[in-house]
């Protein structure tokens, strides 16, 4: 997948790829790392690049349930255990689960059709407005959106401390661009 998303045909056309391409960019953050590297939390946060690719996962799944009316329970320990990589885990099987996920709100999206279906607003939590009753699913889509570049850019600034990648080198390395004189991919350190 390129750096930009490619042209949209139609507004839901657009959301999702705007939301496969942050998916993208956060699983590249991961491209090249090691068990311990995916782990490490090397700032003042717990965050780690495995960690926010799993919350993300976590948190579009979730939403997902909630705009298909299906019951979940509030769990606040899986909550937190979803921010960090489980001992054994790897980042196949981290890439597996939220390729899944992003297959089903694709065809939850489509199913729907309708950006303006009623998404119950939970009023259990103080961030969400108290004065509504409903989002819309459009509203979810670009929230997911923006949650997952949020968290991108938290793996961002993991991955450059972890080991020095940046965005584009790393695309680069991926997806094998040619060395140019603006542009040298990633290559893992010796």
């Amino acid at each position: 997948m390129p750096g930009q998303v490619r042209p949209v045909a139609d507004e839901q056309d657009g959301l999702l790829a705007y939301l496969a391409q942050m998916r993208y960019v956060i699983k590249l953050t991961a491209y090249g790392l090691t068990p311990e590297q995916l782990r490490a939390t090397p700032s003042a946060s717990t965050l780690s690049v495995g960690g926010l690719i799993k919350h993300c996962a976590s948190t579009e799944e979730g939403w997902m349930t909630t705009v298909r009316a299906e019951p979940q329970g509030i769990d606040y320990e899986a909550y937190e255990r979803n921010f960090s990589m489980a001992d054994g885990e790897t980042v196949e099987e981290l890439f597996a689960y939220y390729d899944r996920v992003a297959e089903a709100t694709e065809k939850t999206v489509r199913d729907i059709a309708d950006l303006d279906h009623p998404v119950p607003i939970d009023h259990s939590v103080p961030w969400n407005p108290q004065d509504h009753d409903f989002w819309s699913l459009r509203w979810v889509l670009l929230h997911l959106i923006q949650e997952t570049a949020r968290h991108t850019g938290h793996a961002d600034l993991i991955r450059e401390t972890v080991d020095g990648a940046t965005a584009y080198p790393l695309m680069a390395a991926a997806e094998g661009w040619p060395e140019s004189p603006w542009m040298k991919p990633w290559k893992k350190a010796d």
